[in-house]
């Protein structure tokens, strides 16, 4: 299949994992690829042909403005093709003792950092007839016991994706989501180091309550960073959203996500309790 040479893509949080993946992918394919990273030492590592590194913190007005005005300026006129939206934290701990400083940062970064990137490039992406690529979880479909914050922000991401794709079809702008499962990156790792933090902080009696969950959910982790599919294979998804010409409204990665995606909408939610609590080894 040829690809297109002169075309641009936007790839947020590539210093590793995912966007990484994702930025050498698009890359190879002959995109020009602008890969958001928040430190120096992450853009010299990422540089190499066609890629192109950005300082960009998503949380951060000034460095999305100074993204929208690269795209905007281009000095060979390439069109923005796609903005793939996939920089993000993970929050994971008992909802009973997760510091409220925490969750507002997992919202902020995972949530209103993505609106962010999305509201300074849609003027690039209008003329283009480009598309947004919201790089999701099946922790947006499903949220499991101990990971209720990081999957609030990925339920929110559920609704801005469709609501998005609604209001912005009749102008050509084509909104995608892309679900993984388990995948073998450093968000699991850093995770479990968050994990540990707070554990950290809980009294004697949530650490009664807890101490078991918190186990559960650092092992829950650890497997997807050993045992998950590798990054590449989401950005192979990633690479099929951008190259269709009528892609699909949402793409999974992963066996797991096929499947739980399917199991969500037909189990009751009892049995579907059960089940993620025997996975987890909580019964």
């Amino acid at each position: 299949m040829p690809y297109k040479t002169q075309e641009m893509v936007v790839v947020t949080g590539t210093s590793s994992g995912i966007g990484r993946a994702t930025a050498e992918q698009l890359a190879a394919e002959g995109f020009h690829v602008l890969a958001g990273v928040r430190r120096q030492e992450d853009a010299d590592k990422i540089k190499q042909k066609n890629i192109e590194p950005v300082i960009l913190d998503i949380t951060a007005i000034d460095t999305l403005r100074a993204l929208a005005e690269r795209v905007e300026q281009d000095p060979l006129g390439r069109p923005l093709r796609a903005v793939v939206n996939n920089a993000g934290i993970a929050v994971n701990a008992p909802l009973e003792m997760v510091p409220l400083d925490e969750l507002r940062r997992q919202i902020e970064v995972s949530v209103i950092g993505q609106v962010a990137v999305i509201q300074a490039l849609t003027p690039a992406l209008l003329k283009s007839s480009g598309r947004v690529v919201n790089i999701g979880s099946v922790g947006g479909k499903i949220s499991m016991p101990g990971f209720g914050i990081y999957s609030a922000a990925k339920y929110a991401m559920e609704a801005i994706n469709d609501s998005l794709r609604r209001e912005m079809s009749s102008f050509g702008l084509n909104v995608i989501m892309i679900t993984p499962g388990g995948v073998s990156t450093s968000l699991s790792e850093k995770g479990v180091t968050t994990a540990n933090r707070l554990s950290k902080l809980m009294t004697p009696d949530q650490h009664r309550r807890h101490g078991r969950l918190f186990d559960a959910v650092k092992a829950q982790a650890e497997s997807w960073a050993t045992s998950g599919i590798p990054p590449k294979k989401v950005a192979e998804v990633v690479s099929r959203a951008i190259h269709a010409s009528n892609p699909r409204t949402r793409y999974t990665a992963g066996r797991d996500s096929a499947l739980l995606t399917r199991l969500v909408r037909i189990l009751p939610d009892k049995l579907l309790d059960r089940m993620l609590r025997s996975q987890m080894k909580l019964q």
